[in-house]
């Protein structure tokens, strides 16, 4: 039996990802004068490496990636410390 198979009873459990694209420092002005359409600039691109995680936990790493008008991310390895 495949781990997918092992697991399959769990498939439908909503979990929580996070991608962490960027840190930025803001001066407390700088937030005050967000508003909506605001874009904040963050020194990040496409295919620069990303950590991933899953429930607060590093899992994975990926890559910023561009389709079309959409940013996404492509996994390219998975945290194998514990």
């Amino acid at each position: 039996m495949s781990p997918q198979e092992e697991i399959a009873h769990i498939g439908n459990v909503r979990i929580e990802i996070e991608v962490q694209l960027d840190q930025r420092w803001m001066k407390m002005s700088e937030i005050l004068s967000l508003e909506e359409g605001s874009i904040i600039e963050m020194s990040r691109s496409a295919g620069e490496n990303i950590d991933i995680f899953i429930g607060k936990r590093l899992a994975a790493f990926g890559e910023i990636v561009i389709i079309e008008t959409v940013m996404g991310v492509r996994i390219t390895d998975f945290n194998t410390e514990h």
